[in-house]
C-alpha cells in the first residue's frame, strides 16, 4: 500500500495535485480510507496526528524537525514550544487586536513574506474579522485569544506577529502609541539610548507613560497605552507632531525624514505606524533574522545599564522571564491616559 497526499479529491474520484509519501507496510488494503487530507504545506487542525507529529497546545506539528533558523539549529517544533512557553506574556499585547503575519513556511532558508489576508485553507481554527476597507468592501484578518491559536498561527509558518494599534470592538479608535527609534547602525548605543529617555520625558509632560521595548533588531520601540478616545488620523498626527518637536529639539543627531540620505548618522523617529492599518512588531514576537532574537520589553532603569536591542532569543529569553520578579511592563494597563484637547493644543493641534 502507498500513502498519497492530495489537495482535494473531485466528485468522480480523481485526486488533484497527488504527492506520493511512501510505501504503507503498517496497514492491510482494508484498514486504508480516503480522506481530504491537505497537502503538508498548508496543514489544517482537521488531520489526525501521526506518531510522529508532536502536539504542542494541542497543535499537531507537522515537519517538527524542519530548521526554521538554521544558524542556531531551532526547529519548527522549538518554536511552537517556545510560544506555548511564554503564552502568558505575549497574549495580552496580541489578543483581540488585527494582525499582520510575516511568514516564512520553510524557515529563514526559504521565502518569507507578510500575509495580511488569511485565504480559506489558511489556520482554519484561528478567528477572522472582517474589516472595513478605506476603498471600499471588506478584508479578513485574523486575530486570537489563546495559546493554542498562537501556536496554529506557527503551524502554518509564521514568525513575526504585528498587530494593530487597537481592538476587534473598535476599528477606528487606536489605544496604543508606537514611536520606533531606529539608528543609522553606525551610531553608538548611547545615542539610541539618549533620545529615547528625552523622547520619554517628553511625553511624561504631555500626561503619556511610555513603556520600552528592544525590537529584536537594531532599535527601540517606545509604547505609549492610551485611552481609545481619538480616531487614526488624529492620533498619528498627534505622534508625527510630537515627533517632530523632538527631533527639531537635536537636529544634528534626531530626524523624522525617511529619506535613506537625511538619516545618516541620525536617528530617525518613525511614527507612521500610527496610521490605520499600520502595524509594529508585538511583545515577545520572535524576529525571521538569523540570531532569532525576540522582541523585549524592558525596564527603564535595563536601558541605564547598557541593554541592546537584540540581546534576547528564543534559546534564552525564557530564562530572563524565569528570573524576573515582576513584569517590566506591570502597570501598563494602568497607564493608559486620554490624548486630550488640552494635550493637542500642547503640539499646537488645536
Amino acid at each position: 500500500m502507498v500513502d498519497i497526499e492530495f489537495t482535494e479529491r473531485t466528485e468522480s474520484g480523481v485526486l488533484r495535485h497527488p504527492v506520493f509519501r511512501g510505501q504503507r507496510e503498517d496497514k492491510t488494503a482494508r484498514e486504508i480510507t480516503m480522506t481530504n487530507r491537505p497537502r503538508a504545506s498548508e496543514p489544517s487542525s482537521r488531520i489526525d496526528k501521526p506518531d510522529n507529529q508532536p502536539l504542542v497546545a494541542d497543535v499537531p506539528i507537522t515537519h517538527p524537525e524542519r530548521l526554521l533558523y538554521p544558524d542556531q539549529g531551532i526547529t519548527k517544533a522549538d518554536v511552537a514550544q517556545f510560544y506555548e512557553d511564554i503564552g502568558q506574556w505575549i497574549l495580552p499585547h496580541l489578543n483581540d487586536r488585527p494582525l499582520s503575519l510575516l511568514r516564512c513556511p520553510d524557515g529563514l532558508a526559504g521565502e518569507c513574506f507578510f500575509q495580511k489576508h488569511p485565504d480559506k485553507n489558511f489556520a482554519k481554527d484561528v478567528p477572522r474579522v472582517a474589516i472595513p476597507e478605506k476603498s471600499g468592501g471588506y478584508s479578513d484578518y485574523v486575530y486570537l485569544n489563546s495559546v493554542t491559536e498562537l501556536v496554529w498561527l506557527v503551524q502554518f509558518g509564521v514568525l513575526e506577529f504585528h498587530p494593530w494599534g487597537c481592538r476587534i470592538d473598535d476599528l477606528e479608535r487606536p489605544d496604543t502609541l508606537i514611536f520606533d527609534l531606529d539608528p543609522d547602525p553606525d551610531l553608538p548605543w548611547k545615542v539610541i539610548a539618549d533620545t529615547a529617555t528625552g523622547l520619554r520625558e517628553r511625553l511624561t509632560t504631555l500626561g503619556l507613560t511610555s513603556f520600552l521595548q528592544a525590537t529584536g533588531g537594531k532599535g527601540l520601540h517606545l509604547i505609549v497605552p492610551i485611552t481609545p478616545k481619538l480616531d487614526w488620523d488624529k492620533v498619528k498626527a498627534f505622534a508625527q507632531a510630537v515627533s517632530q518637536a523632538h527631533a527639531g529639539d537635536s537636529p544634528k543627531t534626531l530626524t523624522t525624514n525617511m529619506s535613506k540620505s537625511k538619516r545618516k548618522g541620525k536617528v530617525f523617529i518613525d511614527y507612521l505606524r500610527n496610521g490605520r492599518g499600520s502595524t509594529s512588531i508585538a511583545r515577545y514576537s520572535t524576529r525571521a533574522n538569523a540570531h532569532a532574537t525576540v522582541a523585549t520589553p524592558l525596564r527603564w532603569d535595563e536601558l541605564s545599564r547598557g541593554a541592546s536591542s537584540n540581546r534576547y532569543t528564543v534559546t534564552n529569553l525564557r530564562r530572563r522571564l524565569s528570573a524576573l520578579k515582576a513584569d517590566p511592563w506591570e502597570s501598563y494597563e494602568e497607564a493608559r491616559a486620554p490624548i486630550t484637547r488640552t494635550t493637542l493644543k500642547r503640539v499646537n493641534l488645536e
